[in-house]
């Protein structure tokens, strides 16, 4: 890795612990989803209504851990990795944070739509069970689509931008970045219907890319100089030198 990345040291261990957040609510959110609730198994529009209704407290709080704070930390990630990359790849830097944004802007929104259109969902059943069902058909697809069920696009293709960026300028471990490479790609290849369980891979394996970038992050936040400052100054002392 090359020392001399950018960004202010506060900055760069706040992305570190940005990362590690992100690790941990995939942590979280992967068991709970699949396992606990089996949310995603549920295909009969009845038995989701039903499903919601039972657990809507407890969804409530894992949308909002891992979706709607998921996304607003994973902007200030997308932030701190900017300013870690800018002077050396400025292209691609200003591209991984515009798709890092925007997967982020579309995180927050799915959270909050899938936790406003349950909650509703939840008040109608009581009262009519069949129009809650007709309402939850309606809501639950922007809601999924928001946050990738088609495929992680957005998030594969920050993760591959971030990751062609960081091993340009070696601003992060070079097998990180190759590591960073295969999970972008599959999170991209994981919109062909064909290869949607991809998106399974991008998950599982990002935990372990945020856990290494956090720690990167936090062990080397800062370095004094850029590249071309340390270039120069060295082109500077061998002047000296020469004329000494």
């Amino acid at each position: 890795m090359d020392p001399s990345v950018g960004g202010s040291a506060r900055q760069q261990r706040v992305g570190g612990l940005a990362a590690l957040y992100l690790a941990a609510a995939y942590l979280v959110a992967m068991p709970f989803f699949l396992v606990v609730v089996k949310y995603p198994s549920v295909v009969d529009p009845v038995e989701k209504v039903a499903l919601l209704v039972r657990n809507h407290e407890s969804m409530r709080v894992m949308y909002l851990i891992t979706y709607v704070i998921l996304g607003v930390v994973l902007a200030v990630l997308a932030l701190a990795l900017y300013a870690r990359l800018k002077d050396e790849a400025p292209a691609l830097a200003q591209a991984a944070t515009a798709v890092g944004l925007i997967w982020a802007v579309v995180l927050v929104a799915s959270g909050m739509v899938f936790n406003a259109g349950m909650t509703a969902v939840v008040g109608l059943h009581g009262a009519d069970p069949a129009q809650a069902v007709a309402a939850w058909q309606a809501i639950e697809p922007v809601a999924q689509g928001l946050g990738g069920s088609g495929g992680e696009l957005l998030g594969g293709l920050w993760v591959l931008l971030v990751s062609v960026a960081a091993l340009r300028c070696r601003a992060l471990p070079k097998v990180l970045g190759w590591l960073g490479v295969v999970i972008g790609a599959a999170g991209v290849f994981s919109v062909v219907p064909a290869l949607n369980d991809l998106g399974y891979a991008f998950g599982s394996l990002q935990i372990v890319w945020f856990v290494w970038l956090g720690i990167i992050m936090l062990r080397a936040p800062f370095a004094a100089r850029s590249r071309a400052a340390a270039d120069s100054s060295a082109a500077d002392r061998a002047s000296l030198a020469g004329v000494a």
